[in-house]
C-alpha cells in the first residue's frame, strides 16, 4: 500500500476496483480469500473485509454464504429488480414483458453527445422499446447506445429484457448505477399510439443516464411512461 493519506481500507478499495475495471477478475469469478488479499496487500484481514463490504454495497461483488465472494453478474432478475422502478399501488415489484420497435444507426445529436460524452459525428444505435406490466403498455422508451462502445448492437437479433445483462456478457461492461430525471409532461402525439393514450395526455419522463465501472454513462434512455396503474419508487438510504 501507499503512503497516502487515504485510510486503508479505501487504498485496498481503489485496488481492488482498478483490477474490476480492468477485467482482470471477470463476472462470476471467486475472488481471493480475505485472508490472501491481506497477504498480498500488506494489510490486515479486517482491512479487506471493510473494502469488500463496500464493493459488495456498490452491486460490484456478491459475497455468497459458505462459498465466498464473487464478482457480481447481471442476471435478467437481478438487473430488473435492481434497476426497473416500477411497482403496483401496493409496492410488490414487477417483471416487465418488453416489445421492440425498432432500431436504427444514426449520428447522435447536440443533447446525446453531451450526455454521453461523444464527440461530433459519433454513431450511436437508438432502440425503440415499449414495455409492458400486467398486459398493460406502460412505457415507451428510447435507449441510445454509443456504436464505439456496443459495436454493432443493431445487429444483435433477440435483445434480453434487460439490456444490462447484454452489455455485461457480450461486451463485458458492466452497469453499477443509474441517474434518473423526472418530469411530468403532455403526451406528445406522435407518441400517443404507442402507449393507447389521447394525446397530451399527462405522463412522466423518466431520462436515465447508466454508468458504467469507470464511472463513464454509457447509454442514455428516455421514457414516457403512464402512471394511470403503477407508480415509480425510489428507495432513499
Amino acid at each position: 500500500m501507499s503512503t497516502s493519506f487515504q485510510p486503508l481500507y479505501k487504498q485496498v478499495y481503489d485496488v481492488l476496483t482498478q483490477r474490476l475495471q480492468e477485467g482482470y477478475w471477470k463476472p462470476g469469478d471467486l475472488l481471493p480469500s480475505e485472508f490472501a488479499l491481506a497477504d498480498e496487500l500488506g494489510v490486515s484481514q479486517g482491512t479487506v473485509r471493510k473494502a469488500l463490504n463496500q464493493l459488495v454495497t456498490e452491486y460490484l461483488l456478491d459475497r455468497q454464504q459458505g462459498k465466498g465472494t464473487f464478482v457480481a453478474e447481471h442476471t435478467q432478475e437481478s438487473s430488473l429488480f435492481r434497476f426497473f422502478r416500477w411497482r403496483e399501488p401496493g409496492g410488490e415489484k414487477l417483471i416487465p414483458e418488453t416489445t421492440v420497435i425498432s432500431q436504427s444507426r444514426k449520428s447522435a445529436n447536440v443533447d446525446q453527445q453531451q450526455k454521453l460524452g461523444l464527440p461530433a459525428g459519433a454513431e450511436i444505435n437508438e432502440l425503440v422499446r415499449v414495455r409492458s406490466l400486467l398486459d398493460q403498455i406502460t412505457l415507451l422508451e428510447f435507449v441510445v447506445q454509443p456504436l464505439s462502445v456496443f459495436p454493432d448492437i443493431d445487429l444483435v437479433k433477440e435483445l434480453p429484457n434487460s439490456l444490462y445483462t447484454l452489455y455485461q456478457e457480450r461486451y463485458g461492461i458492466s452497469i453499477i448505477s443509474a441517474r434518473d430525471e423526472l418530469r411530468a409532461e403532455a403526451l406528445p402525439k406522435k407518441f400517443a399510439k404507442h402507449l393507447n393514450l389521447p394525446p397530451q395526455h399527462p405522463v412522466l419522463v423518466v431520462e436515465r443516464l447508466s454508468i458504467n465501472i469507470d464511472g463513464r454513462a454509457v447509454e442514455y434512455s428516455t421514457a414516457y411512461c403512464s402512471t394511470e396503474s403503477f407508480s415509480y419508487v425510489v428507495n432513499l438510504k
